[in-house]
């Protein structure tokens, strides 16, 4: 019935354990690759945005904008 111990009862364990491990790589994942991930934008339509919400003035843009090009 039992091999060397094993079982059934440990084969439960260990699939218990190997779902619980998959799960939380593909948690961290999820967590770590939201925050790394590109928008798509070039830098020119980036600047653009942030001189448009106002978070630089019309100085530093014209700076950033020739340091781009």
């Amino acid at each position: 019935m039992m091999v060397g111990g094993f079982g059934i009862p440990g084969l439960g364990m260990l699939l218990f354990w190997g779902l619980f491990l998959i799960l939380l790589v593909l948690l961290i994942n999820g967590f770590s690759s939201g925050t790394g991930e590109r928008s798509g934008k070039t830098a020119r339509e980036i600047l653009d945005e942030r001189f448009a919400c106002g978070e630089i003035n019309p100085g530093e843009y014209e700076a950033k904008k020739k340091a781009l090009t």
